[in-house]
This record gives C-alpha cells, structure tokens and sequence, in this order.
C-alpha cells in the first residue's frame, strides 16, 4: 500500500487479495471516521495477463470499482500493460500548451536564451513530472524528444534537425540527461531517508 496525502494506492498480485486489502483499509478509514470515495476509485491490470477480463472488486458497502485500461495517480497516467508503463500524452499536452503560452506573451522579442531558460524551468518540469520512478523506453525517450524538437524548430524557425540539436550552445538539457539528473537526487534523497 502507497499512501501521500489523501490519496491510496494499493498494490496486490491477486484479485482476491485486493479485496481483503480494500476491506482492511475500508475498515481502519471507518475507525477515522473517515470513507473511501468509489466515484473516484478504479483498479487497473499491470501483468502479463492484463488484457483479460477480471471479477469486479466489492466494498464492505457493495460499491463496485470499476477495471480501466488507463488510471492517474498523483499526476502520472499509468497505463494497463504487461509491466508497469505510463501513457506521456497527458505530459506532451500540458509542455505544449505551456510552451506555446510563453511563446504568445514573449514572442520574438526575447532572445532565444531567454525562452529556452523559461522552457526550462516552467516546461521542462510539466514534461518529466513523476517520470524520475519509472524506466523509460526507448521510443518513450523519442517521444519526449519529439515535442521539445518540434518546439525548437518553432522557436528557430526551421525544419532541419540539425539546426535544432544546437540547443547544447544554450546549456539546455535534453529530457534523458535531466531524467538522470533528477533520478540522481531522487535516489540520493531516498538513501538519506532509509
């Protein structure tokens, strides 16, 4: 069981057993005076037999939590799959429409340093938020170079990419050095606290 705030994530290899752990929680939340809310709760399959259909998970109450293929927890959209994976559309959207607001307000009448220091700080972050926990694939890296190449193409406006990979003049980190940079902190921080 995973618990920040007011928000559980409980974790179990069988079907069964996450009902007895949903129950156990229902019950020490009801010693708190305190209950689960089902409209916001889901289950989601992440093994090797995660396309098939299981058994609907019961509360003590006879609320049903419903099987998706896609749930968010603490920002991060995890994705049904064979192994733990996450879906970056989310994060893609939200660097876009950031990206795009800081380049409405400034335009061209900042320096190219300038935009990218304020990519850097404000949109980076949206792009690589909870990805530190998690391995990423290869094409997911793709991805995540793709929307920052198309940006910079905008910014430079260009669509050779090697006028783009110039962003290394600007000291502006590419999402899998900046991945391992926070990963780095990450475990550091997680080390000291163990």
């Amino acid at each position: 069981m995973i618990l920040y705030a007011d928000d559980i994530l409980i974790l179990s290899p069988s079907v069964s057993q996450l009902e007895h752990l949903l129950h156990a929680c229902e019950s020490d939340l009801a010693w708190l005076d305190m209950a689960i809310n089902f409209s916001k709760s889901c289950c989601i399959r992440v093994c090797p037999r995660c396309d098939k259909s299981c058994v609907n998970i019961s509360s003590k109450t006879g609320s049903n939590i419903p099987w998706v293929t896609e749930m968010r927890y603490l920002g991060v959209y995890f994705v049904q799959s064979r192994y733990l994976k996450c879906s970056l559309t989310v994060a893609k959207r939200g660097f876009c429409r950031v990206a795009n607001s800081i380049f409405g307000k400034i335009g061209r009448s900042a320096s190219e340093k300038v935009i990218l220091q304020l990519i850097s700080s404000k949109c980076i972050p949206i792009l690589l938020h909870g990805l530190v926990v998690l391995s990423m694939q290869k094409y997911q890296l793709n991805s995540l170079y793709f929307v920052i190449n198309r940006f910079l193409m905008k910014l430079f406006k260009t669509s050779n990419i090697r006028i783009v990979q110039c962003q290394e003049l600007f000291h502006f980190k590419l999402p899998s050095v900046q991945l391992a940079r926070r990963r780095k902190l990450f475990l550091d921080k997680f080390c000291v606290c163990v």
